[in-house]
């Protein structure tokens, strides 16, 4: 294990946990490109926009980090999200699984986010996630809501 880089990756994750995506972000190489099932791929300053605007939003958000490890390039970890979803009232208990690609200066170049879609529906939505979670007339949605939610705080960040 590369000590450097299974710490950044520790410290990433302990941001999160005290709800400072500034602090995320900071961890992140200029370049760079994430992805996960709801927003997708994004890059550069959307990317920590994105952190910056759920750490912002969540009022009982605890996260965990259950294993990680880091090479000379890469590194992994999986942590569990528990939240409750603010537009259903729903608890969450989210478990992801997160794969890294460092950039030569020690910062993130790249980040992506695996996690079962139709099992947050299930946990997020209630009974429409149960029964059609798992179809593009939910999932669809979801993205959908998602990428206008990161519009408007990349918006009012920029009159801020």
């Amino acid at each position: 294990m590369t000590n450097d880089h299974a710490a950044t990756i520790r410290a990433f994750y302990e941001a999160f946990g005290r709800r400072d995506g500034g602090a995320m972000q900071a961890l992140y190489a200029p370049a760079i490109r994430f992805s996960d099932p709801v927003f997708g791929e994004l890059h550069g300053d959307r990317a920590g926009a994105m952190w910056r605007m759920l750490t912002g939003q969540a009022q009982d958000l605890r996260i965990e980090l259950a294993e990680h490890d880091a090479g000379a390039e890469t590194g992994r970890a999986r942590w569990i999200a528990h939240y409750t979803f603010s537009r259903t009232g729903r608890p969450v208990v989210n478990d992801v699984r997160a794969t890294f690609r460092f950039a030569p200066d020690g910062r993130i170049a790249e980040h992506d986010d695996r996690f079962g879609l139709w099992r947050w529906t299930r946990q997020a939505l209630g009974a429409t996630g149960v029964l059609l979670g798992w179809s593009p007339l939910v999932q669809g949605p979801v993205r959908k809501q998602a990428a206008a939610s990161l519009d408007a705080f990349c918006a009012h960040e920029a009159t801020a």
